[in-house]
């Protein structure tokens, strides 16, 4: 069975970086093949992996409403043969993205049938990293069900920290199965504040770890290069890979 990482968090934190480095410190494990599933309509994982992406599940979902022009197989061929089209293979990962559908209207079609992908296509790949949307919709469309670790991404603001907290209250009451809800303070200035550290234990929120400002990350982020390909003696790299280190299997 699938390891599920799901990442969540305000917008902002640098919570799509953050799951680049996951996926980054996944591969050079040798915890592979991973499945990495952008699942927010506005997709840039790509960007922080440094792929190009052609197709997307919300592509596929909206050429299976108009019926894909193929007569000679049902529809439900016709979208899983675009998703696994839709699969970006790299070096020790696939990436499915979920991507928008075509003009205005929810999300809920595509969400479930990333849900559905994930089920089936689960099954080829020990860890499955999904980078989902700011906020809370995600959860509240059920498209993140069994989790073994979600990363809550967080600056070091109230504002912050009170979101995670909501999310994790929200998975909850939705009964989202969470084996293991964490906390990560992603960009602090000078360690982590004595008030940020109470206002996180006030919220009930285990604390993984903090990845500190790095200016070689900015300059990537400036020059618009991979961060996945950050250099190993990166302060966020190395921070980040001691904290995942602290809670992969």
């Amino acid at each position: 069975m699938s390891f599920m990482i799901a990442m969540a968090g305000k917008g902002g934190t640098g919570k799509t970086t953050v799951a680049g480095l996951l996926l980054r410190y996944l591969v050079e494990r040798g915890k592979t093949p991973v499945l990495a599933v952008d699942a927010d309509a506005n997709s840039n994982l790509n960007e922080v992996l440094g792929l190009q992406v052609d197709h997307t599940v919300g592509e596929a979902r909206e050429e299976m409403k108009q019926g894909g022009g193929l007569v000679e197989i049902t529809k439900d061929q016709l979208i899983e043969m675009r998703i696994n089209q839709s699969l970006v293979e790299a070096d020790g990962f696939d990436l499915m993205v979920m991507g928008q559908t075509e003009g205005p209207g929810c999300y809920c079609a595509a969400n479930h049938l990333v849900a559905h992908f994930i089920e089936v296509l689960g099954k080829n790949y020990p860890y499955i990293l999904m980078d989902n949307e700011a906020g809370m919709e995600h959860m509240s469309r059920l498209t993140t069900k069994n989790v073994d670790l979600l990363l809550l991404v967080s600056d070091s603001s109230w504002r912050g920290i009170q979101a995670a907290a909501r999310i994790k209250e929200l998975a909850r009451q939705l009964k989202i199965s969470v084996n293991k809800p964490v906390l990560i303070i992603n960009r602090t200035a000078d360690g982590l504040d004595p008030r940020t550290r109470e206002e996180i234990q006030r919220q009930g929120l285990d604390l993984g770890g903090a990845i500190p400002e790095d200016p070689l990350l900015k300059e990537f982020d400036l020059e618009g290069r991979p961060t996945y390909t950050l250099p190993m003696d990166s302060l966020a790299v190395q921070a980040a890979f001691k904290i995942f280190a602290s809670l992969m299997p």
